[in-house]
């Protein structure tokens, strides 16, 4: 085993070099085998496994203060659960899958091969899952990977690297480390696919760094996703539902609710729930650490000044930190749960995705003046609906597009390895987990064996007769 680690901030030569490397290793071992696929899985659930510990705390360094459930359940578990479904299927998915039989005698199937050097950006809000989520795929469909992990969490990025060196080798897996000018080098590199989780503002870097080298990319990004509360939904469970995820790691997700459509004359009794839900859920915030901070100062500010925007714009800005508290306090850089009533398309909140606890609220009058609003803006990686009228429902998913739709509940889609995940438009291009995942990140080829008479291709064949162009109008006229 190489265990071999580039330097911090490599040079793009530096990254091709080793990239080389990692190519022509997958060329001179060749595709490998079932077993040697579960065995990289397996080695990366036991290294989160037996360093869950040292992942906490410093994903809890980089935050400044992130809650241990928060990373056990989304980071540490979700990467496991998401590495063994993998694992658990494999077998199935690279099995090679057979077609009809086009012609008499002829026989052909789909074999599903490794694209040899994955490149993976992740990102770092959830620093663990979003490398180990395409890393799962990467080695399911017999791939090498090579991973970017974000500069904002240097702790984490840093153990990563080291973990990594110990249990792979260099050529099957490494780590890049770096800022934005080793991001800007590591996307130009001439992968074989190249996956991407972050903003929509650096996808469009991404992609035209991509395009250079013809490497095809999956970009997870995020949007505004809305949540559409029905004229007979049950306000208790939508506020309980939508702050569960509002406030899980502060609001720091893609696929967080980031904005509601609801009645106009709802609107009050939501606040109220709201008030309710999050007193039951966070008596305390500032000293609390089960609730999470903003990555950094800048972040923390962010907020602070979106809520600001709205309110200088005539919007009535509701805090929901726990009375006597003091949140103003940079260091410590955390934000309560903020709702922005009677938000307009004039504010930051409604234009910006917002990735914190900030929660504008949009009226709307009949579930087409819903629909209309959310076809008006980019298609969003998620739409979270509640209501029980199924005849509405399927109006929603019909005339809706979103990377994802989620019926009374927000984000639980996520943890299911069973469901392909990615957005649609400004919010993401292709699909990662479980058999998507497997999918894309393999190439599709067809293997045909022609029969022992070829007939197939005689049509082709000249000297073109009378009989052969009949038999040609006889199939187009069938």
């Amino acid at each position: 085993m190489q265990n071999f680690k580039l330097p911090t901030n490599p040079t793009p030569e530096q990254i091709r070099s080793h990239l080389e490397t990692m190519k022509q290793a997958q060329l001179k071992e060749g595709p490998p085998s079932l077993e040697q696929r579960k065995d990289r899985i397996v080695r990366a659930i036991d290294m989160l496994r037996t360093n869950r510990e040292s992942i906490i705390e410093a994903i809890c360094a980089d935050f400044g203060n992130r809650s241990r459930q928060q990373t056990l359940l989304a980071d540490i578990l979700a990467s496991i659960e998401g590495l063994r479904y993998n694992r658990d299927h494999l077998y199935e998915w690279m099995t090679a899958q057979p077609t009809i039989e086009p012609f008499p005698g002829v026989r052909a199937r789909v074999e599903y091969q490794p694209l040899g050097v994955v490149g993976i950006i992740s990102p770092w809000n959830f620093p663990i899952v979003l490398a180990f989520g395409p890393l799962a795929n990467a080695f399911a469909a017999g791939n090498r990977a090579m991973l970017k992990p974000s500069e904002l969490t240097p702790r984490t990025s840093d153990l990563l690297a080291e973990l990594i060196a110990d249990y792979f080798d260099a050529t099957e897996l490494t780590t890049v480390l770096g800022g934005p000018e080793t991001g800007a080098a590591f996307s130009a590199q001439a992968f074989d696919h190249l996956v991407f989780t972050g903003s929509t503002q650096v996808a469009h870097h991404i992609m035209r760094a991509a395009s250079d080298n013809l490497v095809p990319v999956t970009l997870e990004l995020g949007g505004k996703s809305p949540v559409v509360v029905s004229s007979d939904a049950d306000l208790k469970q939508v506020a309980e539902r939508v702050l569960t995820v509002k406030t899980f790691n502060a609001g720091q997700i893609c696929l967080s609710p980031d904005y509601v459509l609801i009645q106009e004359d709802r609107v009050d009794a939501f606040v109220e729930q709201a008030k309710q839900a999050l007193a039951r859920m966070y008596p305390t915030i500032r000293d609390n650490p089960d609730y999470t901070a903003m990555i950094n100062v800048r972040g923390f500010e962010r907020q602070l000044a979106l809520a600001e925007d709205a309110r200088a714009k005539g919007a009535t800005v509701i805090s929901l930190a726990p009375a006597g508290e003091d949140l103003s306090d940079p260091v410590i850089h955390k934000v309560a749960p903020t709702l922005i009533v009677g938000a307009t398309d004039s504010m930051r909140v409604t234009q910006e995705e917002i990735f914190g606890p900030t929660l504008p609220i949009v009226t709307y009058r009949t579930l087409d003046d819903a629909i209309d609003y959310i076809n008006a803006r980019p298609r969003p990686l998620a739409i979270y609906y509640f209501d029980d009228t199924p005849l509405e429902r399927e109006r929603v998913v019909a005339r809706t597009t979103s990377g994802a739709l989620i019926v009374n509940d927000a984000m639980t889609h996520v943890f299911m390895d069973a469901l392909p995940f990615g957005g649609v438009g400004s919010s993401g291009m292709g699909h990662y987990h479980g058999e998507y995942g497997f999918r894309t990140l393999s190439h599709a080829k067809p293997v045909l064996l022609q029969s022992n008479s070829g007939d197939s291709n005689l049509l082709m064949r000249a000297p073109y007769r009378a009989e052969s162009e009949s038999i040609v109008v006889e199939m187009i006229e069938a």
